[in-house]
């Protein structure tokens, strides 16, 4: 290995070390309560070799966001495993993987919606913003090619699939942060799965094709 390919591959190793400590230490103080320097002090090193990868705090939670996108991406993709299935019950598939994509990392997962809605953004550096407008795009083009696949068996009603995309995705993001907010205010646990099925169903049962007779 030379020497460049070395180097690469610590600065490699040294990003996902930050990033692992980053992901413990928003878990459990939260983003707001979070600083540069809890993140530096659990991942064993100096503030100033973190600020060598990361400029601030909302670039390094924006790289987080990344892996829950991705990890989208993956369970998406994996469908294609089971075609004959998603032909029969598609919005079934799609909530059980929203909600596996919840359960991946739910703060993270929360906080990732706050920052899609927020100036924050305006705070990442151009590549790193790049990367998640890229990263939202592919999950969103996944999503709708099951929209058109239904649309083009003659099973869904014939509207832009990337549309559907948007609107499935927007009433997923809309309920965790109601549900999550519910837990803030009541202090009680919410009831997602139950909300996201009923939500998934409303949704199946507006966008598929009424055939002559069920009119």
């Amino acid at each position: 290995m030379g020497i460049q390919e070395r180097k690469k591959r610590e600065k490699e190793i040294r990003c996902q070390q930050i990033i692992i400590a980053a992901q413990k230490i928003f878990s459990s103080k939260g983003f707001n309560k979070t600083t540069m320097e809890d993140i530096a002090k659990k991942a064993e090193l100096s503030p100033g070799t973190l600020y060598l990868y990361f400029k601030n705090k909302d670039e390094l939670f924006a790289s987080l966001s990344m892996r829950i996108l991705r990890y989208l991406l993956i369970r998406i993709d994996n469908l294609d495993l089971k075609a004959e299935l998603i032909s029969k019950r598609p919005m079934e598939i799609l909530k059980d993987v929203f909600l596996d994509v919840y359960k991946f990392d739910p703060l993270i997962l929360v906080n990732m919606f706050h920052l899609q809605s927020s100036e924050t953004l305006s705070n990442l550096s151009p590549q790193l913003l790049s990367d998640i407008r890229n990263l939202s795009n592919s999950a969103l083009t996944a999503i709708a090619q099951i929209f058109d696949e239904g649309i083009q068996k003659g099973k869904y009603i014939d509207r832009n699939p990337f549309v559907m995309a948007n609107i499935i995705w927007g009433m997923f993001s809309g309920i965790v942060l109601w549900e999550e907010n519910k837990k803030s205010i009541r202090k009680r646990g919410g009831h997602l799965e139950q909300t996201l099925e009923t939500a998934f169903l409303i949704f199946d049962r507006g966008i598929k094709k009424r055939t002559s007779s069920s009119n």
